[in-house]
């Protein structure tokens, strides 16, 4: 408002310097104190518990930490630029996918990410949504919501569909809320919810889409988590996700993890065995990579370092300390065999090992084909050999 011009800037200024040309520095301390534990509640209630219920364009962007806006035209630039910084101001600060807090775990972002790829599946779906919503009579942003949640989720039974899509329409506030609560359309998007989970035009088109990328889920699952697991930055394996988990907003990404299960792949894949499906071979990629770092932690450490590695439009990569490079497809919708070909990565020539799959590979001077990088898998993590 206009009339509160001078007092917002004389606030300014003593939160900015509490000791500064104040009458009462204890006060102003106090004030100090007392605004930073508001603000940081007040702005997760108004962005990620307001606002991102609302905005759906894409809710894999919808995440805590996240700038929505920025994601419609990522560039690899800025993840390399964040990298290089990281290296150089927090080279052990936390790096991580998922944590408790998350409002869509890792894998759930990367399957929805992966069908966004796909213009023609996503209108698709967007369209068939758009027609149950008016059929239902609910709110577009609802609908958009819930046909996103399923392509993300996967399977989900009735009950726990029903308790996300009732938290999240009440916490964007638009018809209904946890203070006052309106049954009726509440009833209305869960019977619309329900339709979508189990049959009908929405329900078809979800199935179609997931089929149709099958292929770039993979490629986009273990290519966030190779690449997260060696980047600067110490990394965290929130609870479960050494395999795919998709789990959507708290209380569901604290339900019970079966570390049995996970013990049990983990030993059959150290004792030689093949990964089973894609959980696996996201245990295999997160195992493979985080016993590299134990082992060269000179590599991985505060003094290693850093370069992104450009060839072309579809390699994401980077090599640390010139002797461990990780490898990740990007945009795999429109990658083949013709669009590879082309382009070569530059590493140090000599002899290198995929530590996903045991192959060596020779790199001469003019660098690695990006055909022979991927000829078996959508990552690689290339090891620099020194002979004897």
């Amino acid at each position: 408002a206009p009339g509160l011009q001078d007092v917002i800037r004389a606030l300014g200024e003593v939160l900015a310097d509490p000791d500064a040309g104040v009458r009462d520095p204890a006060a102003a301390r106090d004030l100090c104190v007392r605004f930073q534990q508001t603000t940081g509640p007040v702005m997760a209630k108004s962005i990620e518990d307001t606002a991102f219920y609302r905005w759906h364009r894409l809710i894999a962007l919808n995440e805590v930490g996240v700038n929505p806006a920025l994601g419609g035209n990522a560039q690899m630039r800025e993840l390399h630029d964040w990298a290089l910084h990281q290296q150089a101001h927090w080279p052990l600060g936390m790096t991580t996918l998922s944590t408790h807090d998350t409002k869509r775990s890792e894998d759930l972002r990367a399957r929805l990410l992966a069908v966004a790829g796909d213009e023609q599946a996503w209108t698709e779906c967007g369209r068939a949504a758009y027609e149950a919503r008016e059929e239902h009579g609910i709110d577009g942003c609802a609908a958009h919501l819930i046909w996103q949640t399923l392509v993300g989720v996967g399977p989900i039974n009735s009950e726990r569909l029903a308790a996300f899509v009732t938290k999240a329409i009440r916490e964007a506030k638009l018809h209904t809320s946890w203070i006052n609560v309106e049954a009726d359309y509440e009833g209305r998007v869960l019977a619309c919810a329900e339709e979508m989970r189990t049959s009908g035009e929405v329900h078809d088109a979800i199935n179609s889409a997931i089929e149709r990328s099958e292929h770039q889920i993979t490629a986009l699952v273990l290519a966030q988590k190779l690449l997260q697991l060696t980047m600067p930055g110490l990394p965290d394996t929130y609870q479960g996700t050494e395999v795919v988990d998709l789990s959507l907003v708290d209380p569901d990404n604290r339900r019970p993890v079966d570390y049995a299960r996970r013990e049990a792949a983990l030993a059959r894949i150290d004792a030689g065995g093949d990964p089973v499906g894609l959980s696996e071979m996201k245990m295999l990629v997160t195992a493979r990579a985080l016993r590299l770092r134990r082992t060269m932690p000179e590599v991985f450490g505060a003094g290693g370092t850093y370069r992104a590695l450009h060839a072309g439009p579809h390699l994401l990569g980077h090599v640390r300390a010139e002797r461990v490079a990780a490898l990740a497809l990007r945009a795999p919708h429109g990658v083949s065999m013709d669009t590879l070909s082309d382009h070569r990565v530059e590493l140090v020539a000599g002899r290198w090992v995929d530590e996903l799959t045991g192959r060596e590979l020779q790199i001469g001077e003019s660098g690695l084909e990006l055909t022979e990088v991927f000829r078996d898998a959508p990552v690689a993590l290339l090891v620099a050999q020194v002979d004897a």
